[in-house]
């Protein structure tokens, strides 16, 4: 009896301790589990979701995310079962996705970005010596572009050896225009078709056929003189960056700024401000909960609205903390969007209108 009473004690102990490795693992497992999230987003932000920094504060919160870059446009176009959220760089795309899947308003709207201009310093110096553009006193890094002015020249067909000044500068050469994305596929082109069209339909915004009918021949001709576009503002701005394509890029201040945070500067880049532009809401739309939960966090969380600034997105909701992450990039900042007019956005029917005449 004392054996049985032993070997039952012993087993008894293996059993209690095996027990106690199996509790403290899943113990283990549960304070250092993260849920995993997957989503679409434009191509925009995913310098943003894979900073390694941005990826230990959202673990720390309890999410994994994982990401597919898309055109915030071509998003309508994919089939997004098993995404728990998708998150295209501006509104009217945004809410067509939550009409389509039945998401719950308000959307989260963490961060946005003005539409900007950037061009290489002799561009802009013509520009603003033919009356198309004003450069900033106080530095040589930063203006605002007219747009009126800039359309009127676009409209007559004017190239750069018609600008004064242009002849000094041999890569400035025929017709004036903006490199712009497709307004079919990606929101910074269908973006900067919103703030010519308001500027063209006489500081008003595209609302009806009529509207339609009279602005599709200026977007028209701003889209058809590119030639081939190129459908992500990523593209775009790499070109620019090393010195090919066109002198002038329209693209998100957010890219910009991510790119002075890496540079600390740059001699040849002047940023111009469209007087009228279009604020491109970054917005989330939750195809679950897991998404709505993430969308939340992204809004208010401290530390990842302040990795979102270092990324150039300006946070909802409190404008000083962008002025105060970017004081060393003041000189080619326009931090308080002095002078700049926010023109409304388009519906997304109008939009997509627009955008298919204007490719014609």
């Amino acid at each position: 009896m004392r054996r049985i009473a032993g070997i039952v004690l012993a087993v008894l102990l293996i059993g209690g301790v095996v027990a106690a490795v199996v509790a403290g693992r899943h113990g283990e497992d549960k304070s250092t589990a993260t849920k995993t999230v997957r989503g679409v987003i434009g191509s925009e932000k995913s310098d943003f979701f894979a900073d390694p920094d941005v990826v230990k504060a959202l673990a720390a919160k309890g999410y994994t995310v994982k990401t597919e870059p898309s055109g915030s446009w071509a998003m309508d176009g994919l089939d997004l079962k098993g995404y728990d959220f998708a998150f295209p760089s501006s509104s009217a795309p945004a809410d067509a996705l939550a009409a389509k899947y039945h998401a719950h308003q308000p959307l989260p709207r963490p961060f946005y970005s003005p539409l900007v201009v950037v061009a290489h310093r002799s561009a802009a110096q013509v520009l603003a010596a033919n009356g198309l553009a004003v450069l900033d006193g106080k530095g040589k890094g930063k203006g605002t572009l007219k747009m009126a002015a800039y359309l009127d020249a676009a409209r007559h067909d004017r190239t750069w050896q018609q600008l004064k000044g242009a002849q000094a500068h041999g890569e400035l050469t025929g017709t004036l225009y903006i490199t712009s994305t497709d307004p079919e596929a990606s929101n910074s082109g269908a973006l900067y078709l919103a703030a010519a069209s308001y500027v063209a339909n006489g500081g008003r915004v595209v609302a009806s056929d009529d509207d339609i009918a009279r602005t599709a021949p200026l977007l028209h001709k701003i889209v058809s003189v590119q030639g081939a576009q190129q459908p992500s503002s990523d593209s775009v701005f790499r070109d620019f960056v090393s010195g090919a394509g066109n002198p002038l890029v329209c693209l998100y201040e957010s890219q910009v700024v991510s790119l002075l945070a890496e540079q600390h500067g740059a001699d040849d880049l002047v940023v111009l401000y469209p007087d009228t532009t279009v604020n491109s809401d970054h917005t989330i739309v939750p195809l679950d909960d897991a998404g709505r939960q993430l969308g939340d966090l992204l809004s208010t969380d401290p530390a990842l609205r302040k990795l979102a600034v270092r990324h150039g997105f300006r946070p909802q909701g409190d404008s000083a903390e962008f002025v105060q992450a970017t004081a060393d990039r003041a000189a080619y900042l326009n931090q308080t969007l002095t002078g700049v007019r926010q023109a409304p956005v388009p519906t997304s029917a109008v939009l997509h209108e627009m955008a298919r005449r204007a490719r014609g």
